[in-house]
């Protein structure tokens, strides 16, 4: 019965005519010509440019696109197939179907593109055909690159960064942001000054784009100004020089802040003596002795500004004799930390006198009896901080620590490199600045520690492996070497162009 229900198919075949030129059999078409003739009777590539010349500028490796606009593009990239077809003149009387590059020689100035393109001919048969088109490039300066050619100082915006502090702490930071988010890679100049940094760019919308990514990392206030440098009547053209000043807020990570009375109030009555634990667009204050924590934003600060009561460079250090805990692990802004009772002596009072000081510390998850830590010495410090005797009553800690030190293990690893580095921002010293080379090196040391100590101050930064480094100096654990490091899959391969073209080079040798 089954074979019976299978309905009986009959096979269908396609027709062949003969091709009224080479006589060959063929599926029939409108032309009755099989391809090979057709091509031959018609080419849909006449009348289409097969040779093109384009102006490339190779200082920032732009190209021109009619009459002034200059676009980048890198080789082989879409950017530049879409650059190469559109200009194609003539290209809207076929159907372009495929676009492709056909490797060339980097340095041989030329680009060719295999373009398919499709058109309706004989009695409406369709036909398909490739072809190459062939771009020679001429080498010009756009306008911009060739004013900086003539002139580096002829800029158009100057960004000046500033921050009055006595260090460099924040910069060497936001350095690292700049670069991982190339935040200054349009700039024309870049200049280190005695308090801060100048940046110069050729274009005022780059200035302000600089300004706003600033303003996204850092809490800071700016203010701009302009200065006419030329005017032409007839045209009624101005040229302006704009100036934008941009003002880092003072206060630091590790910082001691004696909250003023308002600013204490709006946050809650904290502290008021309070550590500033991270800097973003915000300040995070942490009260050491409550582990409750508060943010100020930009706004906040800048309507009633704060200086610090101590900064880092006034930390003292202290050996850790005895620790209590009196609280859990608490979670406080993405940090971990124990409140704890605890006894410490100043290092340097070592052998002079027997001055302990019985203190409360929010590091109890990290201080173990015998290890060191840095702090501030409230018990000897001279204070003139007028927020301090406004606040009545207020009973203040002989000693408030802020973080544990190292600096003793490192002694052993002194002189031995790094197995990761940072890459660095191409800046001219100004004169002024030349002499405290030796001051700026120790604070850029101070700062790779801090990296290593900080798993959250190097999360928006990119570090980089150290080629010169040999793992067969790395310090055995077994010595008992607990000193902070940064492990080797949060570094990133630090790519030489040169090298890696060299080794693809030597790859297609071998095969």
């Amino acid at each position: 019965m089954a074979e019976e229900a299978v309905m009986f198919v009959v096979p269908q075949t396609v027709g062949t005519v003969l091709c009224c030129k080479c006589g060959i059999p063929m599926a029939p078409n409108a032309a009755n010509m099989c391809v090979k003739c057709l091509r031959s009777e018609v080419d849909i590539t006449e009348g289409l440019q097969k040779h093109v010349i384009i102006m490339h500028c190779p200082e920032c490796n732009s190209y021109l696109q009619p009459p002034r606009t200059w676009i980048k593009a890198q080789l082989e990239s879409k950017e530049l197939l879409t650059f190469c077809v559109k200009r194609l003149k003539n290209l809207n009387k076929v159907r372009l179907v495929h676009a492709e590059f056909i490797w060339t020689e980097p340095h041989s100035k030329r680009i060719k593109v295999k373009l398919k393109v499709q058109k309706e001919v004989l009695n409406g048969a369709i036909l398909e055909q490739s072809y190459v088109v062939e771009y020679v490039q001429q080498e010009h300066m756009c306008e911009s690159c060739s004013r900086v050619q003539a002139n580096p100082d002829q800029w158009v915006a100057a960004v000046q960064l500033r921050q009055h502090v006595s260090h460099r702490r924040t910069f060497f930071y936001l350095e690292q942001l700049i670069l991982k988010h190339g935040a200054a890679a349009s700039a024309i100049k870049i200049k280190q000054m005695e308090q801060g940094i100048d940046f110069f760019f050729s274009n005022r919308s780059h200035g302000v784009k600089f300004v706003e990514f600033i303003g996204k990392v850092a809490p800071m206030k700016s203010r701009n100004d302009k200065q006419l440098v030329s005017h032409d009547i007839k045209s009624n053209n101005y040229n302006y020089k704009y100036t934008f000043s941009v003002e880092i807020c003072p206060i630091c990570r590790e910082d001691l802040i004696c909250l003023p009375l308002k600013v204490a109030a709006s946050l809650g009555n904290l502290g008021p003596l309070v550590i500033c634990t991270k800097v973003t667009n915000s300040i995070a204050l942490l009260d050491p002795l409550t582990l409750r924590i508060s943010y100020l934003d930009a706004d906040q600060y800048w309507r009633l500004p704060f200086k610090s009561l101590l900064t880092s460079r006034q930390l003292v250090e202290y050996i850790v004799l005895d620790v209590e805990i009196i609280s859990s692990e608490v979670n406080v802004g993405g940090s971990k930390y124990v409140l704890a009772d605890a006894q410490v002596a100043r290092v340097s009072d070592f052998g002079r006198n027997d001055t302990i000081f019985n203190i409360r510390t929010h590091l109890g998850h990290l201080l173990n009896p015998g290890d060191y830590a840095l702090g501030y010495d409230l018990y000897g410090a001279n204070s003139n901080d007028i927020e301090i005797e406004k606040h009545k009553g207020l009973v203040i800690p002989e000693v408030i620590l802020i973080r544990k030190s190292y600096e003793e293990k490192r002694q052993k690893k002194r002189g031995k490199p790094r197995a990761w580095k940072l890459k660095s921002l191409d800046m001219e010293v100004d004169d002024k600045n030349r002499t405290d080379q030796e001051k700026i090196s120790l604070e850029y040391e101070q700062f790779l520690k801090d990296l290593e100590e900080n798993p959250e101050l190097r999360f928006n930064i990119s570090l980089y492996r150290n080629k010169d480094y040999q793992p067969s100096e790395m310090t055995s654990v077994a010595d008992g070497d607990d000193i902070p490091s940064i492990p080797l899959d949060e570094l990133l391969a630090d790519l030489d162009l040169s090298e890696a073209e060299a080794e693809d080079e030597d790859d297609d040798m071998k095969e």
